[in-house]
């Protein structure tokens, strides 16, 4: 989201009730005003090797979560290997912990366990990937990144008690409506360009062939060393959320 000229994540809890009342939605980070041990808490994970503890992972992402106020939350384990949890095993370890964490706060919690062995979409990057966001909002996009959308979506919905169809809100355009409003009370432009590559190369396959599978983390690595994502302090890449793509906490 940063990729859009002008748009900012870091708000301050008044801004973003102002935010929530006003337009309905808000994509924010963690602060000052919101779940302020989180960060220090995670440095301390990061060179105690903890950073992969399942138990630590949980608190981390349900402190915030819940520091929120929120009465409804679906979350989006992903599993296989570009996330976290490379077996689905561990997946489901962890999303029975998110789900108990959530629901112990008195909040209404589920999780919905999703492949990460290949790429979501056909874009790997910033102003890419929200471009192709946008492309679904318009009623459009990846089949793959629709499905997932409307599946997390319904679930949504179906925690709220809402009578709405999340399909009908991308055919509507009511969705897009809700995400240009959201990103101006954010300070960006929704209508400004986004950032493209420098250098384009074109790789073609000197054979007919299929493509068989696409590994997620080594596209991802390879995204994060071009330059998406963030690099740790110092240059040494962490295996968290200042590391590579593949960090599901997002």
């Amino acid at each position: 989201m940063e990729a859009i000229p002008g748009w900012r994540a870091n708000l301050s809890n008044e801004e973003m009730m102002r935010q929530l009342e006003s337009v309905g939605a808000v994509i924010c980070a963690a602060g000052p005003g919101l779940a302020p041990a989180d960060k220090k808490l995670y440095a301390l994970r990061d060179v105690t090797g903890t950073v992969e503890s399942i138990p630590l992972i949980a608190s981390s992402i349900m402190s915030k979560k819940i520091a929120e106020g929120t009465s409804a939350l679906v979350l989006d384990v992903k599993t296989g290997s570009g996330a976290f949890m490379k077996t689905e095993a561990d997946a489901r370890e962890l999303a029975r912990r998110l789900v108990g964490l959530g629901r112990d706060a008195g909040v209404a919690t589920s999780a919905l366990l999703t492949n990460m062995d290949a790429p979501l979409g056909a874009a790997v990057g910033n102003g890419i990937e929200v471009a192709e966001a946008v492309e679904v909002l318009a009623g459009g996009g990846p089949d793959d990144v629709v499905e997932l959308t409307l599946a997390l979506a319904r679930q949504m919905v179906a925690a709220t008690g809402l009578d709405a169809d999340p399909a009908e809100e991308l055919r509507s355009g009511r969705a897009m409506d809700v995400w240009r409003a959201m990103v101006r009370a954010q300070g960006g432009d929704p209508d400004a360009a986004l950032p493209v590559a420098r250098h384009a190369q074109q790789v073609v396959a000197d054979a007919d062939g299929v493509v068989t599978g696409v590994d997620a983390m080594e596209v991802g690595l390879a995204s994060w060393r071009l330059g998406a994502g963030t690099r740790p302090q110092g240059g040494r890449r962490s295996g968290g959320r200042r590391g590579p793509p593949g960090d599901w906490d997002r």
